[in-house]
């Protein structure tokens, strides 16, 4: 089988990344369980997300907790 090579648009995907900086202890579940499904553990923790509309979304439900760092 012949290996395809990426192309620049697959190897420059676009990404965000997501700083967790207040804590989810006086939240509702639903926006402790958002934090964590975008792989945030700890405070100050930063990950990278690939930009899609569901990952913008999940970041719009709970603002108050989550930073985009440009």
């Amino acid at each position: 089988m012949v290996a395809k090579k990426k192309g620049k648009q697959e190897a420059a995907a676009a990404t965000i990344r997501i700083q967790y900086y207040r804590s989810s202890i006086s939240c509702s579940q639903k926006q402790k369980e958002i934090v964590r499904s975008l792989g945030l553990r700890k405070l100050n923790q930063i990950v990278e997300r690939p930009d899609t509309g569901s990952m913008r979304g999940a970041v719009k439900k709970v603002p108050h907790l989550i930073r985009i760092i440009e």
